[in-house]
């Protein structure tokens, strides 16, 4: 036989299988959801990236500025974190948070994941495998307390530390996710603007750390004592792994390798830089020098700022929410702090709390419809100000109330605050029996 006669003979055979193949019931009994290759894979590197922020970003950005006896403690407690709430997240904080539920809470249809196979999706991310999802949003849902740490750096409990955070995850976290994010959610349908968690992350953080500080009372020899960073080239590298990580944070809100997703990016990169330069410049002025402490506090402003925005603006709106957010935050972290006198120790409120205010309202000033469906008082929609305004009210106030309680359950039956002699000798050896030697 010919080798044209056995190639005739083998692609007739293959039409046969192939014909076969999709008449078969497993072909037709098939109902994969079409998953996007590039928005999955964009997902995956976005889950990481915004994992990073908090191990070891945070991790070291707040290590390094904590007295070198408290370096390790501070250190353990966004490790600790992140595997807390990855827990709950599975168990409960998910379905809470991201399922249907009322306009205020999701419901239970996800409890342990249950449900969740490979072919799993959720209305708010078709694109992609529920699970992917799942994993990116616990990403949010970890760093969130995480931030809340650096009010309270230096003398809460360690113990105390991992019952408030699995509290205030499931009682404050999840609710005003749902209430922004979640299908049904209340201030959603409001039309409340939060591209990537002004409110549910930045301005919830900022005010639970600065109920925590109130609550929790000044470190033994505050405005005494010498209370320099230990070593500020941990604060650095920390600050540059949240630069990094945040674009995972803000363009991978767009749930899509989309051209939303790149303008976030674009934008993200523009108000950092800008809020490290304007807080770079203010404390010139200030104070005469130009300190690392202040560019890369100013660069995390720029970061909060921008993140409620990222996805709404374009790139001069990014420019002025950087140069505001820079400015006001370092006037927060500096001088309004030593007028009211709370000992917000790493300046989670003057930078998150601030900064997310800031973000937050800029937004609905800037917001661009070409960009997010949504025009700002710049573009003649005047009541997107006021209906920002709306979700930074509710955030700050039933964050702090519940904060509050939390904190006061924890306080009466186990203690928040470890013993003066503990705190004097520091958190590294007194709750973890470590220290950093020489």
């Amino acid at each position: 036989m010919q080798k044209g006669a056995i190639h005739k003979i083998s692609v007739g055979a293959s039409w046969v299988g192939a014909l076969t193949l999709l008449a078969s019931p497993l072909a037709q009994a098939d109902t994969t959801p079409p998953f996007n290759s590039g928005d999955t894979a964009w997902m995956l590197s976005s889950t990481a990236l915004v994992l990073l922020m908090t191990v070891p970003g945070l991790a070291l950005f707040y290590a390094g500025m904590v007295r070198k006896k408290n370096v390790l403690a501070t250190a353990a407690q966004s490790f600790a974190i992140t595997a807390l709430i990855s827990v709950l997240w599975m168990i409960i904080g998910y379905s809470l948070t991201f399922t249907a539920g009322n306009a205020f809470m999701g419901g239970l249809s996800r409890l342990f994941l249950n449900g969740m196979g490979l072919d799993s999706a959720n209305d708010l991310a078709p694109t992609i495998p529920e699970s992917v999802y799942m994993t990116f949003q616990m990403t949010f849902a970890i760093i969130t307390p995480a931030l809340i740490v650096g009010a309270f750096a230096e003398r809460m409990k360690f113990s105390a530390l991992l019952w408030f955070t699995g509290l205030w995850s499931l009682l404050v976290y999840a609710p005003i996710a749902h209430m922004v994010w979640g299908p049904g959610g209340w201030l959603a349908a409001d039309g409340v603007l939060d591209y990537a968690g002004g409110t549910v992350v930045h301005i919830n953080a900022g005010i639970a750390g600065l109920v925590a500080a109130l609550v929790m009372g000044k470190r033994i020899g505050y405005r005494h004592d010498i209370m320099h960073p230990n070593n500020l080239m941990y604060t650095l590298i920390g600050a540059s792994l949240l630069w990094v990580g945040w674009f995972g944070f803000n363009a991978g809100s767009a749930v899509a390798a989309s051209d939303r997703a790149g303008m976030a990016m674009a934008t993200t990169q523009i108000a950092t830089a800008v809020a490290a330069l304007s807080w770079m410049f203010a404390e010139w002025l200030a104070r005469g020098k130009p300190t690392v402490l202040g560019m890369t506090s100013g660069a995390v402003a720029g970061l909060v700022a921008i993140t409620p925005a990222s996805g709404f603006v374009g790139p001069m709106g990014a420019l002025w929410i950087g140069l505001v957010a820079g400015a006001i935050c370092f006037w927060a972290a500096v001088y309004l702090k030593n007028q009211l006198g709370y000992d917000d120790s790493l300046d989670a409120f003057g930078v998150h709390a601030i900064g997310g205010i800031i973000g937050a309202l800029l937004t609905g000033v800037f917001a661009v419809k070409a960009i997010g469906g949504t025009a700002g008082v710049l573009e003649g929609n005047t009541g997107q100000l006021l209906i920002q305004a709306t979700g930074v009210g509710v955030t700050i106030v039933y964050d702090a109330i519940v904060s509050f309680i939390i904190l006061k359950a924890i306080d009466w039956t186990l203690g928040l605050r470890v013993k003066d002699e503990q705190e004097r000798e520091g958190l590294d050896i007194t709750q973890h029996g470590e220290q950093v030697y020489e």
